[in-house]
């Protein structure tokens, strides 16, 4: 991106984040029934200073913006909660009570939020729930609007397919990104000026306890509307933006516009650091146009689940007009420079945006960044291998470090050589040599022990002048961890909602994500299981591989095994329960079912136990 900077005399973005304010939540720490704190937004405090030399000047400035924490009136009728967790909670006034848009990340945070909205606007019921998208931190809070026994009668809606989005993301490869995005949000990393100072989308995430209330009403087509408590709603399916499962929608009579996740005051990740599927920045910028011209002249103010408003209909449409062209430019030019022979790494040194872009805030690169975007969009298209076949067959980490320090002349030489490229300034390469030292593991404890502190060094000098929120995190996260190891909790995003809300088939799926192939190279089973809602399934584990199909009728299986169970007996079996404890009828031999779950490995979080 552009080294030139938007002018900081601009304080737009200030007085709007500062309108409508009502109040705020004070003290704004938050504790769950156990007394642990989950949520912390004073000890941002710090950020009311000015920008000292361990932070980018452009990130600390939108810092300060999203640590305003309260209640802000949007237009009349319409309300937002900011600041008490990583996104929004939106509240819409009805003619019985409220319709809340995206209830935060955890249980405990979304109460307060709405405890504090009724502090200033009455004791009104949820009469509705939006989920805008299928992203944790805009639907895990919901008990704590909808306890349970209240949700009756109470329309829960959400774009179509957000059901197995919601729960696929956090199960498949969950403990990955779940571990990649404590270095991602900082999440235990120290709140200061030398440490954690938000992570551009919001201040950081919540760690309290993560709920799921199962949609009943999906939006499937653009165009829809839908009225709820006497709040009229047309909608506009985005799928396959921001979130494989997102959605756009208009309150006509409150001239208001939500944007959810597909445009906010900052460039997104088409690629997150934590982990994802590769996202489509064309389509994303297809849908911002369409948003454009489907909702022109209905609204005078446009809000998302992040950040603050935009307010004039000129304004809006000036806003998704920047937001569609980058999304649109990181893509053409991408696919331009692939095609011309450029690799990902040398596209993302190469692209710059257009000077109007780049003079922004809103583009900037708090939370996605443009260079590792253009990677993202130059793997979607031709993947991991950049067409080098030098690149091919290249040997693992630890293998390919011991080569690089024997090159470079041994331990101690390469230490030697890191430490100049860093008082050279040339803190990329430092890393890269100093990286491969540690992953050599030299023999000798004081090059050991000196090579983590040079490589912590670097990595703390490239955090200090990143302006992108995750790069800050990731460097000064392992730098931390390159000095003191790996500690500290992360946010378990299963629980027993989101595993009652999988499907039999992805059931299925997280079981045979968790064989361990190897052991079951030559084991031979098949066996059927029996679903009283949902049919007969038919598993066959075969070479190290577990399939399913749907079976009709009640054919036997080759092996003479039935199982006749449910989700929450399913579930237990993936929690290490046993058949007989389970109550499980079985036709046959239950060793059949020992023997299967005899290959599945246990992660390194617990799968969520629900107990029939």
């Amino acid at each position: 991106m552009s080294d030139t900077l938007p002018s900081f005399e601009d304080t737009t973005d200030f007085e709007n984040a500062d309108r409508g304010y009502l109040g705020s939540v004070a003290p704004g720490v938050i504790t769950d029934a156990a007394g642990r704190t989950i949520w912390d937004g004073d000890v941002y405090g710090f950020l009311k200073a000015d920008c000292p030399d361990t932070a980018h000047p452009s990130l600390w400035r939108q810092a300060q913006l999203c640590t305003r924490q309260g209640l802000y009136e949007v237009t009349e009728g319409i309300y937002q909660v900011r600041g008490l967790d990583l996104s929004n909670m939106t509240i819409v006034e009805g003619e019985r009570g409220i319709v809340v848009i995206d209830p935060l990340i955890s249980t405990e945070t979304a109460a307060a939020a709405l405890g504090l909205y009724r502090a200033h606007r009455g004791d009104r019921p949820v009469t509705g729930l939006i989920y805008t998208h299928s992203h944790g931190d805009h639907f895990g809070g919901a008990r704590g609007v909808l306890p349970h026994g209240t949700e009756e009668g109470v329309p829960i809606l959400a774009p179509a397919g957000f059901l197995e989005h919601a729960v696929s993301e956090n199960v498949y490869a969950g403990n990955a990104m779940t571990r990649r995005a404590s270095y991602m949000y900082g999440a235990n990393l120290p709140k200061a000026p030398d440490a954690q100072i938000g992570a551009g989308l919001g201040s950081t995430t919540s760690i309290g306890t993560i709920s799921l209330i199962p949609p009943t009403v999906d939006i499937t087509e653009t165009g829809q509307e839908e009225t709820v408590d006497g709040v009229r709603i047309v909608f506009q399916l985005t799928p396959g933006t921001e979130a494989p499962a997102e959605m756009n929608f208009l309150f006509p009579d409150h001239r208001a516009l939500c944007l959810a996740e597909n445009a906010t005051h900052n460039m997104h990740n088409i690629l997150t650091l934590r982990g994802a599927v590769v996202r489509d920045s064309r389509i994303w910028a297809a849908y911002l146009d369409e948003a454009i011209e489907y909702f022109h002249g209905r609204y005078d103010v446009g809000f998302a689940s992040h950040h603050w408003p935009t307010w004039g209909h000129d304004n809006v449409v000036r806003f998704l007009a920047e937001q569609r062209d980058l999304y649109a430019y990181m893509h053409d030019q991408t696919l331009r420079m692939l095609n011309e022979g450029l690799t990902g790494p040398e596209i993302a040194e190469r692209i710059e945006l257009p000077p109007a872009l780049a003079a922004s805030w809103h583009a900037r690169g708090y939370y996605g960044s443009l260079n590792h975007n253009t990677k993202a969009i130059y793997q979607r298209y031709l993947g991991w291998f950049d067409g080098n076949v030098a690149h091919l067959w290249e040997h693992p980490p630890a293998e390919l470090a011991r080569r690089y320090v024997a090159v470079a002349g041994g331990p101690a030489e390469t230490l030697a050589k890191g430490r100049a490229y860093a008082e050279r300034g040339d803190l990329r390469f430092a890393a890269t040599l100093l990286n491969h030292l540690v992953f050599a593991e030299p023999d000798d404890a004081d090059v050991r022990r000196d090579a983590k502190e040079a490589l912590a060094g670097v990595y703390e000098r490239l955090g200090y002048g990143a302006e992108n929120g995750p790069w800050r995190n990731f460097y000064l996260t392992s730098a931390q961890e390159l000095r003191h190891g790996v500690s500290g909790e992360m946010v378990d995003m299963t629980n027993p909602e989101m595993a009652m809300a999988l499907t039999v088939p992805m059931l299925i799926d997280s079981i045979a994500i968790r064989i361990d192939g190897p052991r079951a190279w030559d084991e031979e089973l098949t066996l059927d299981l029996v679903f009283p809602e949902e049919g007969r399934r038919r598993l066959t584990l075969h070479n190290g591989a577990l399939t399913h199909r749907t079976v009709e009728g009640e054919p036997r299986t080759p092996a003479g095994l039935t199982l006749t169970l449910d989700k929450p007996r399913l579930l237990g079996l993936l929690a290490g329960r046993d058949v007989q404890e389970l109550g499980i009828g079985v036709d046959g031999d239950p060793a059949l079912l020992a023997r299967l779950f005899s290959y599945v490995t246990t992660p390194d979080t617990d799968f969520p136990i629900v107990t029939p």
